[in-house]
C-alpha cells in the first residue's frame, strides 16, 4: 500500500518521483525539438535540390556542378585523422584561397551559379550544397540515381583549407602511377578510379583554365552554355557510357583522349574495369553511383552524426 501511495503521489506532482517526470519530460521535449529541426534540414535540402535542378534547366551547367563537388571532396587524405586537417567534403571551397589551386580553374563560376541557393536555405552547409548540386546534375543529366547523404558540417575559416596539390592532374608522366597515388590517398581503388573517370562523359575541356583542349570543336562551338573548349563525348550534357567507348575508339579528332584517360585501357588492371564499363551501361552506372557516394563523404563530419536522407 505504501509502493501503491507513493506512485500515486508521483504521478499527481506532489511526491519525490516530481523530479523524475521533469527529467523525462525533458528529455522528450529535447528529442522532439531535435527530430523537428531534422525535418526543418530535410526541407531545405529538398528545397534546395528542387533550386539545383532548375538552375541546370536554365544554365546546362551540370557539367561544372560535377566538378564543384568532386573538388571539394578530392583533397581528403586518409593518412591524416584530424578534422579538418583531412582535407575532403567540408565545404573548405567556398574559401579564395582554395578557389585559386590552379586544379580549381574556373569553379569560382560554379560557386557564383549556387550562391543565391545558399542565400536562399541558409541552413543547408556549403559542405551539403556542393555535393548535393554535384550529385543532381549526374541524375538530371540522365545518370544513375546515387544514394547520397547529408548533414556535412562546414570549415569555418581560410585557415583550413587543405593544401595545393592533392588533386590530380591531366597530363602526368606516368599517367596510371599519378592517379593510384591521389586516388589511393583518398582510400578508393582501381575500380572507383575507372568508375569515377566515366564523368568525364559530362563536359568539356578549356585550354585556357587546363592547358589542354582545343579551343573549340564541331561539339562546342555553339554553346550550350558558354561556346569552346573540347568535350570528351559528342553529347557532353548527357551522362552515359560513351566517354569508355570513345576513348577505347578514338575516331573522332574533335573528341579529347588526355593521357589520364587512354590509360585506363593500357594498364591491365585498369582496363578490366574499362572494357565492361564501355560495353555494359548498367554495370557502369551502378559502380559510379556508389563511387561517387564513398567521394561525397570522405573527410565529411556529420551532423546527426549519421547523416540524413532525402528520399
Amino acid at each position: 500500500m505504501a509502493v501503491h501511495h507513493l506512485l500515486r503521489r508521483g504521478i499527481s506532482g506532489g511526491s519525490p518521483l516530481h523530479p523524475l517526470r521533469g527529467l523525462l519530460v525533458s528529455q522528450l521535449g529535447r528529442r522532439q525539438a531535435s527530430s523537428a529541426a531534422a525535418g526543418d534540414a530535410v526541407a531545405e535540402l529538398r528545397g534546395a535540390r528542387e533550386d539545383v535542378k532548375q538552375l541546370l534547366k536554365e544554365k546546362s551547367c551540370h557539367p561544372i556542378l560535377v566538378r564543384l563537388g568532386w573538388h571539394d571532396a578530392g583533397t581528403y587524405d586518409k593518412n591524416i585523422n584530424e578534422w579538418p586537417k583531412c582535407g575532403g567534403a567540408n565545404g573548405s571551397l567556398r574559401f579564395e584561397i582554395e578557389l585559386k589551386h590552379s586544379a580549381n580553374a574556373g569553379l569560382v563560376n560554379a560557386l557564383k551559379l549556387i550562391q543565391a541557393i545558399k542565400d536562399k536555405y541558409a541552413g543547408v552547409t556549403y559542405a551539403d550544397l556542393f555535393q548535393l548540386a554535384s550529385a543532381t546534375a549526374v541524375e538530371e543529366a540522365g545518370g544513375p540515381k546515387i544514394p547520397m547523404i547529408y548533414g556535412r558540417v562546414d570549415v569555418s575559416a581560410p585557415e583550413q583549407c587543405p593544401p595545393e596539390g592533392r588533386l590530380p592532374a591531366a597530363g602526368p608522366s606516368s599517367p596510371a602511377e599519378h592517379l593510384r597515388e591521389v586516388f589511393y590517398r583518398m582510400g578508393l581503388n582501381d575500380k572507383e578510379i575507372v568508375a569515377l573517370s566515366g564523368a568525364h562523359t559530362l563536359g568539356r575541356s578549356r585550354p585556357e583554365r587546363s592547358g589542354w583542349g582545343k579551343p573549340e570543336t564541331k561539339y562546342t562551338k555553339n554553346g550550350p552554355g558558354a561556346p569552346g573548349g573540347q568535350s570528351w563525348t559528342s553529347q557532353w550534357l548527357k551522362f552515359d557510357n560513351s566517354y569508355f567507348k570513345d576513348v577505347k575508339e578514338r575516331r573522332d579528332e574533335d573528341l579529347l583522349v588526355l593521357p589520364t584517360d587512354a590509360v585506363l585501357f593500357e594498364d591491365s588492371s585498369f582496363k578490366i574495369y574499362a572494357e565492361k564499363y564501355a560495353e555494359d551501361q548498367d554495370t557502369f552506372f551502378e559502380d559510379y553511383a556508389e563511387a561517387h557516394a564513398k567521394l561525397s563523404n570522405l573527410g565529411s563530419k556529420f551532423d546527426p552524426p549519421k547523416g540524413v536522407s532525402l528520399d
